[in-house]
């Protein structure tokens, strides 16, 4: 079949870009293979990409062994636990669109015939799976793998134990020099964090989609097995090039993004996913928002103990069977779509009909799970009509009514905690954090950390248009939209206004009256951006709201080749 590559390739005009290939090292024979674009995050950025290397090295062996040209190239990473409580973390949304964008531009740009993409830190994942769709050349989405726990006092620890043990000195129920142990112990290897966070839950989401190996996403990133995974995802992608197929938007459906929703629910996992789903959809022409992932939350009962709710990481679920006893599971209690495509040009059915059972622990079975829907829920109300988002996982309690503390950003919020200048039963707004408004969409793991450190997670309640962390819990609701930048409701709170949070009926509203609103509105003004120059700039006019996918731009692209 003719290659998309060869475009770069033939003819008496292409001399010039045949002899840019040989000063590469290709040969005659390299030229009349197909390229395969392998893109990764290779770098030092963050430990999560830094189980790649060896990867991508086995990845390149693999093209090698089937017949095509390895091409390597690497794209941006912003690592969320470095950039985090600064005004770095603006960048970290903002860099999964230049993922997506750089994708895009090396596959089209230099005539790529296919691509295999690995994720590493957060919005890694769902960028390289966007690019995917976007240039929608046969693809395969791999995950570099999570770290392995730490261990203390004989309990395992993730980064977040190191999080909530500041808040916990500053709280004065432990000593700095026990904080520092638990520093030292939580991150004993490279990869992503442990617990059921970002990282994690968009691994299972690609998996759950059908853009990855079968049962890779919960190998831990430092066991040798990934390299065999990576020379199998090769081989593999290879094959699906010359049967011209299955591609990424063949592969994401309505029915599978409904598919990756359901493994979000069942997991408890990231609150992100709510908002990284319609992205992918976007990618993929279909209009799939947080309504839509809401509908699949309240239908998938939580089956997976797992961290920050719960009990255990990603490599608890690797031992216990990996990704394939959650799927497997839901497929055959209906909660899943079987009939999906996968990259293997077999059904999700097919692929996970040998999938052992939950060992009962680690994961249990739709018939007898934790919780009867999923444990992460959108919020509708008059203080968010279209939308906000909460992790219910773990909560005592799914009610929670206050007194309104405003902050103008987050750093306010931060100084007041650290402080311990709040109070129980209070509900602290920060706002002007949106993805317009920060812009960027700052994530909140560092104040949420803080105060569930200092035992206030569930006495008071935090309410922000930014995002949180997949690690983040307690009585925290984000996405807030519209967001306060644009007029959204949240603009118009004031200190001492009541507010009611009630996750169980999925509202969250301001009890103020109809008149005292329009009062405020017709009072109000738009803030100034905060950027005037540069990439925030841009991204502040681009960017669409939380539940559309924050995305900044209208899907599918389309391509001539």
């Amino acid at each position: 079949m003719p290659y998309r590559s060869r475009i770069t390739i033939d003819g008496l005009d292409r001399a010039s870009h045949r002899a840019f290939y040989r000063a590469m090292g290709l040969s005659e024979d390299d030229l009349g293979k197909p390229m395969i674009g392998i893109v990764s995050f290779k770098g030092d950025q963050t430990p999560c990409n830094q189980t790649h290397g060896f990867q991508v090295d086995a990845a390149r062996l693999g093209v090698a062994a089937a017949g095509g040209v390895p091409r390597e190239f690497v794209a941006p990473s912003v690592s969320d636990g470095l950039s985090m409580n600064h005004e770095g973390m603006k960048f970290s949304l903002v860099s999964r669109e230049l993922v997506a964008d750089t994708i895009e531009a090396t596959i089209h740009g230099l005539a790529y015939d296919a691509l295999l993409g690995f994720g590493g830190c957060d919005k890694t994942l769902p960028g390289v799976m966007m690019g995917m769709l976007r240039v929608n050349v046969p693809s395969i989405f791999l995950y570099g793998g999570s770290a392995l726990p730490g261990r203390y006092k004989g309990r395992d620890l993730t980064v977040l134990d190191s999080y909530e043990a500041v808040g916990a000195v500053m709280a004065g129920t432990m000593d700095a020099a026990e904080a520092a142990r638990i520093e030292h112990a939580c991150l004993p290897t490279v990869g992503s964090c442990g617990g059921q966070f970002t990282a994690n839950t968009m691994a299972m989401v690609g998996e759950a989609l059908g853009l990855s190996i079968p049962n890779s996403s919960m190998v831990p990133g430092v066991y040798s097995i990934r390299a065999a995974i990576a020379q199998q995802a090769a081989k593999r992608l290879l094959a699906m090039l010359h049967q011209g197929g299955p591609l990424p938007r063949d592969i994401v459906t309505w029915k599978a993004l409904e598919n990756g929703a359901a493994v979000v629910a069942a997991t408890g996992g990231s609150t992100n996913a709510a908002m990284h789903l319609p992205a992918i959809a976007n990618e993929a022409g279909i209009r799939f928002t947080m309504e839509d992932v809401a509908r699949v939350f309240a239908r998938t009962p939580l089956i997976g103990d797992l961290r920050p709710g719960g009990r255990f990481t990603a490599k608890d679920v690797y031992d216990a069977g990996g990704a394939a006893i959650i799927i497997g599971a839901l497929i055959r209690s209906g909660h899943m779509h079987g009939d999906c495509l996968t990259i293997t040009g077999r059904t999700m059915a097919e692929e996970y009909a040998g999938a052992d059972a939950p060992d009962g622990q680690v994961v249990r079975e739709p018939a007898t799970p934790i919780a009867p829907d999923g444990g992460v829920a959108i919020l509708r109300g008059s203080l968010c009509p279209d939308g906000a988002v909460i992790k219910v996982a773990g909560l005592k309690s799914l009610v929670f009514e206050g007194i309104a503390r405003i902050f103008e950003g987050e750093d306010d919020c931060i100084e007041a905690v650290r402080a311990g200048a709040y109070e129980a039963g209070q509900i602290l707004i920060i706002r002007g954090e949106g993805p317009v408004g920060g812009p960027g969409m700052r994530e909140m793991l560092g104040v949420t950390a803080l105060i569930y450190g200092q035992g206030m997670g569930e006495k008071v309640a935090l309410v922000t248009d930014g995002r949180f962390s997949g690690a983040t819990r307690g009585m925290c609701i984000g996405y807030v939209a519209p967001e306060a930048a644009i007029g959204g409701p949240l603009a118009l709170v004031r200190d001492g206004d009541r507010i009611r949070i009630d996750a169980k009926a999925m509202r969250m509203d301001l009890l103020v009256e109809d008149s005292e609103l329009a009062e405020r509105r017709a009072a109000w003004t738009a803030p100034p951006p905060r950027h005037r120059a540069g990439l925030l700039a841009k991204y502040a006019k681009l960017v669409g709201q939380a539940p559309g996918g924050a995305v900044t731009h209208e899907g599918p692209a389309e391509w001539p080749l």
